[in-house]
């Protein structure tokens, strides 16, 4: 289900355009707003994010993205560098742009970027 929430980006999230938190994707702005394309991939992005918290049964694709933040961060890591190295998110913003990805993507592809 996708929630339209500009309060929450506009006073929470500043610097980010969705997030998922099962089973709702929250995104800023409408493809009014950003144009059909880029709200599509938007969209793709964190479907795929959808799946990999279903394959993690929910709470451990939260836990493991938290650290996989923090392992970045003690790393030397600053925070944008941090979020775009932890392995969920490379894949979906690899992936974003091929909207038929889902339908190919293989099981846990995501540890393909650990």
């Amino acid at each position: 289900m996708i929630v339209v929430s500009k309060f929450l980006f506009r006073r929470i999230l500043k610097h980010y355009s969705g997030i998922t938190l099962w089973p709702f994707i929250v995104v800023r702005d409408t493809p009014g707003d950003v144009g059909g394309r880029k709200f599509a991939m938007l969209i793709n992005h964190e479907r795929i994010h959808v799946r990999q918290q279903l394959e993690t049964l929910l709470v451990f694709f939260y836990i493991l993205y938290g650290v996989f933040y923090l392992i970045n961060r003690l790393k030397g890591m600053d925070h944008y560098k941090a979020y775009s190295r932890i392995p969920f998110e490379q894949e979906s913003y690899i992936f974003e742009g091929d909207i038929s990805y889902l339908k190919k993507r293989r099981l846990w592809a995501w540890t393909r970027f650990m």
